[in-house]
């Protein structure tokens, strides 16, 4: 059963104050710095630090007369952010209407180079306290089937478990059609995982794009899955003991 709902519900307008320290960088500067972070869930599924304006470098901000408006922040003041010669255009939105925001700044994620959790890089979007992932070790039979063929088959696979996701199933390489695969440029980022490589799979003439996905490097709580591929269950047939799960 989706557990989407009840996420939604739980999370519609939550805002809560983390204990981690939190900076972003732009264009070589750090221009935020904060142990005062606050969490709030602009959408269900995860959440947007917002940073106390003393602990961001306001003096970089340009304003552009524009707002953003939210029906639950109210109308927002948007700046760009510019260090020397670069600019992020309409990276800063600031609720003054809102009193629980008021005083805090909202720096447009993607529009920094980088953002770190005490000394950790942190990609994709702020960590979710409320997520948890954990990888077994399993010994049950997995087996993977794209149009007809069946391109990996294993009784050694690494499960993963994460908040309100599927289960998917990572296969070490060994157990693998390699043959079949073809490395795409696609890269992709997870925050609590790393840099996720993919593959093509080619069979019977016609090539599926971006089929399988591997992290060659994964931080630290899902290091056990690290070089082990996995395959999307709405994408490929994935068989577990001879019954198929559909995520």
């Amino acid at each position: 059963m989706s557990t989407h709902g009840d996420v939604e519900s739980r999370n519609r307008g939550r805002i809560e104050r983390s204990a981690k320290r939190v900076r972003a960088v732009f264009a070589g500067e750090v221009v935020a710095d904060t142990t005062r972070p606050l969490l709030v869930w602009e959408v269900p599924y995860y959440p947007t630090y917002y940073l106390p304006r003393e602990d961001v470098r306001t003096e970089l901000f340009v304003p552009t007369g524009r707002t953003r408006n939210s029906r639950q922040r109210g109308a927002g003041t948007v700046s760009h952010l510019r260090v020397g010669d670069r600019e992020a255009a309409h990276a800063v939105t600031e609720y003054t209407d809102s009193e629980a925001l008021r005083g805090h700044v909202r720096l447009h994620w993607h529009a920094m180079d980088a953002w770190f959790e005490e000394d950790e890089e942190v990609y994709t979007h702020p960590r979710d306290p409320y997520v948890r992932v954990d990888v077994l070790t399993s010994s049950r039979h997995v087996r993977v089937v794209v149009d007809g063929v069946t391109v990996a088959d294993t009784r050694s696979p690494r499960l993963l478990f994460e908040t309100n996701l599927p289960v998917r199933y990572y296969l070490p390489k060994v157990d693998v059609r390699l043959d079949l695969l073809e490395p795409s440029d696609k890269v992709t980022h997870c925050p609590y995982k790393g840099q996720a490589e993919y593959w093509s799979v080619r069979v019977n003439g016609k090539l599926v794009e971006d089929l399988a996905w591997s992290y060659r490097t994964p931080l630290r709580e899902s290091e056990p899955i690290a070089g082990y591929l996995a395959f999307p269950q709405d994408r490929a047939e994935v068989y577990v003991d001879g019954v198929r799960d559909e995520g």
